[in-house]
């Protein structure tokens, strides 16, 4: 595993559009997949954990026909199964988590079919417990290594609804079960404790399907088709947000980004910025499709500590280890709290966080829901290992561009797993 070094900079400045989102990249290829005829997806992601959805679609029976999906405005083209249609298979997940939750409640409901969902070293210790054990009370034949972890196995089966309160907020096992009620009979009823990114409400109620919230319920109605159309991907705002807090806290920074998803269930971090004292604003929005879009403009800005937790946790829980980041050159402490569900990414990012920004000269101290940094003193750079985790590994480059000494990144490959472009961005901004 290589290194890569991030040595202090000059400002961010510059316009910038960030690759396309990886949550919706990844809902629409398996609404596409479940939808009949063919589908077109504008904008598809180009990505490890994104080709890995493709793989998984293509391995249950789909056929996906892509150009070059990098640059806006390409297109690939899905040819889906339909509800029922999906073949038995082992699927390789790889690294994505998203695949791994969501892609178990369209294939329980199919009863005939068998199904195993494996992935790589970090995927097995991420647990699949949050989605079997609903799952099973539905009626799906369910099974994981030691009754959390994958490989997970799947016998399909007749699904009954249930009425279930998540005892955590996860889009991601909200997403599973909502895909497990299209199959049900009666109809699926999912409490949140708090709002979660609701992507995969407003890409089924476009495909046909009968969902509905009021409240903190949500609500799904069997279906007997979905029909997927045109979807067009925004750009990924947790992509956006690393140059955002980037331009937080490099002096001199001033930079714009074009056609973000601004949808409101993943904004959490404009908020916590802004509290914060940041300069960033959303200076035009627009709509794309179901999603709103719009253009962020951040600036270099006096920083002070804050706290963070409660209902806006799940609007930021990728962001919170960028949070951690700009809480290093923000006056005072900054607490994150209710956020367990760090622990459960693609490393323990309570853990991994706290260490790589502690080896960069942060006061950093942990508790089981989340931590607290001292702020005031910058960060002095060194090394950071990445272990694998993409936002560990991009989090560090900032870090090395804000610090006094730089920052070298060990695994600065494993950003590939959600943005391949984000060093030539970042260099891009650093050029203009």
């Amino acid at each position: 595993m290589g290194s890569t070094r991030f040595d202090p900079s000059g400002p961010l400045r510059g316009a910038l559009r960030p690759p396309a989102d990886k949550s919706i990249s990844h809902r629409a290829a398996l609404i596409a997949a479940m939808s009949e005829g063919e589908s077109s997806i504008d904008g598809y992601l180009e990505s490890a954990d994104t080709r890995s959805t493709l793989a998984a679609i293509e391995a249950l029976g789909a056929t996906v026909e892509s150009a070059d999906a990098t640059a806006p405005g390409d297109q690939i083209r899905i040819a889906g199964v339909g509800l029922q249609g999906a073949v038995s298979a082992a699927i390789d997940v790889g690294n994505a988590g998203t695949l791994l939750r969501l892609l178990p409640g369209w294939l329980a409901g199919q009863p005939g079919g068998t199904w195993k969902l494996d992935g790589d070293d970090s995927i097995r210790r991420r647990p699949v417990d949050r989605v079997a054990d609903p799952l099973r009370m539905m009626g799906a034949g369910v099974s994981c290594r030691d009754e959390r972890l994958p490989p997970l196995e799947i016998v399909g089966a007749p699904l009954r609804a249930i009425r279930y309160e998540l005892p955590v907020a996860s889009a991601q096992v909200k997403s599973c079960l909502l895909f497990a009620g299209l199959l049900a009979e009666g109809m699926t009823a999912i409490r949140e404790p708090a709002p979660s990114r609701d992507h995969t409400e407003r890409m089924l109620s476009a495909a046909g399907a009968e969902v509905e919230r009021e409240g903190d319920l949500v609500t799904v109605r069997p279906a007997s088709r979905l029909e997927a159309g045109h979807v067009v991907v925004p750009s990924d705002f947790s992509s956006a947000a690393f140059f955002l807090v980037g331009a937080a806290i490099v002096p001199g920074s001033e930079l714009r980004l074009t056609g973000v998803g601004i949808n409101p269930t993943r904004t959490g971090l404009l908020a916590i910025l802004e509290r914060m004292g940041a300069a960033v604003e959303v200076q035009a929005s627009d709509r794309i499709g179901a999603e709103p879009v719009g253009v962020i403009a951040a600036r270099f800005g006096e920083l002070r500590g804050t706290e963070v937790g409660g209902e806006e946790v799940p609007l930021a829980i990728d962001e919170l280890p960028l949070v951690a980041l700009a809480a290093c050159f923000a006056e005072g402490t900054t607490t994150i709290r209710d956020a367990a569900e760090l622990r459960s990414k693609e490393s323990d990012r309570i853990e991994s966080v706290a260490a790589a920004l502690a080896a960069l000269g942060a006061r950093v101290e942990t508790a089981p829901d989340g931590m607290a940094i001292e702020g005031g003193g910058g960060l002095r750079g060194g090394v950071v290992d990445s272990h694998g985790d993409h936002r560990i590994a991009m989090m560090a480059a900032l870090a090395g561009l804000a610090s006094r000494d730089g920052v070298e990144v060990v695994g600065m490959d494993a950003a590939a797993v959600s943005y391949p472009g984000f060093e030539a961005d970042l260099a891009s901004l650093l050029e203009a």
